[in-house]
């Protein structure tokens, strides 16, 4: 079984900032595989199976700040070891729609995981990070950019991201964390670059093949010439 965990902050005035796309991303998968939410302790459960796997989808109710204290509830009434939970979060340092599967790790300075590292007592286990990228304005501090809406162009890009988070977590329990982290960390830029280095280098050898062809060819016509009789020594014979 696993615990899917997605943090947030309850409460309407939050739910459509760029710190709640946890809460987005498990929302996404409760709809598409019809689970139903429920209270249990300090947070919002919805149960079911994705694939082969038992799955629990988590929205700890306590604020960000204080997630640690409802994930570490959850943790000891499933019985759950930390390999087996993945948790899902806003990352400052990923440009705005990309998203990155990690085996473990630290907090990188996000107050909700460093709670639940805190009461797991250990940073060994898998999270999902969605880019909602740095402020642009400088002016404009990391508190309110989490805590704040985003723009609708941008609010578009989210959306993607958070379609994608929910995309990339059937795939995780289906192939397991290594392979999953193969397909689902695979920088579409980087790609793009390889895929292009690798055409290059193709077109490359095709015309070496092409210049290796006509020299040969030349100088097969240059031999054949050289062997042929001339006028005089046609006439002679």
């Amino acid at each position: 079984m696993k615990l899917i965990i997605g943090l947030g902050n309850p409460g309407s005035q939050y739910e459509k900032t760029r710190h709640n796309v946890g809460f987005h991303v498990v929302d996404l998968l409760a709809h598409t595989h019809a689970f139903r939410w429920e209270r249990r302790g300090r947070a919002m459960i919805a149960s079911g199976t994705i694939g082969y796997e038992k799955v629990v989808l988590v929205k700890p109710t306590t604020y960000m700040n204080n997630s640690g204290e409802a994930v570490g509830e959850l943790v000891r009434w499933f019985k759950i070891e930390p390999e087996d939970i993945l948790v899902i979060y806003d990352e400052l340092d990923l440009p705005i729609g990309h998203i990155r599967l990690r085996a473990r790790g630290s907090s990188g300075g996000h107050n909700g995981i460093n709670s639940l590292i805190s009461h797991l007592h250990t940073n060994e286990f898998p999270r999902l990070r969605v880019g909602i990228g740095r402020p642009a304005n400088k002016h404009i501090d990391t508190i309110n950019h989490v805590l704040g809406v985003p723009a609708s162009s941008e609010q578009i890009e989210l959306e993607i991201a958070e379609s994608k988070a929910a995309e990339a977590i059937p795939l995780y329990l289906e192939k397991g964390l290594d392979a999953a982290m193969n397909i689902i960390n695979v920088d579409p830029e980087a790609q793009r670059k390889a895929e292009e280095k690798r055409r290059l280098k193709q077109e490359r050898r095709e015309q070496e093949k092409r210049r290796k062809e006509e020299e040969f060819a030349r100088q097969a016509a240059a031999a054949q010439a050289d062997s042929l009789p001339t006028d005089g020594q046609a006439t002679s014979n």
